[in-house]
């Protein structure tokens, strides 16, 4: 299913709300991203940040999964959105 980048950065600030609502998966995300939790919100209207906290949640299906069941998306969405969004393009080797 292909997405606009609108609604991908919708999904993406779900995303964002999700990890914070887990304290311990945003403690992970803080260590890996060095952000300081002060930044997050200044940061958030960023479709660059945006794209970080997609590929972040893509890491781990566990937390995919979480994700989208908490927001009531289908499993491909975040991936969908992470397309839509700058660098997010499928690159094809043939």
């Amino acid at each position: 299913m292909t997405i606009g980048p609108d609604y991908a950065e919708t999904i993406a600030l779900k995303a964002l709300a999700w990890l914070a609502g887990d304290p311990d998966v945003m403690a992970q995300f803080l260590a890996a991203s060095g952000l300081a939790p002060a930044e997050i919100s200044a940061r958030a209207g960023e479709p660059e940040f945006l794209v970080a906290v997609l590929d972040f949640i893509l890491m781990d299906d566990g937390w995919v999964q979480g994700f989208c069941d908490n927001t009531g998306l289908a499993y491909d969405q975040p991936m969908a959105a992470r397309m839509a969004l700058p660098g997010g393009a499928q690159l094809h080797w043939t």
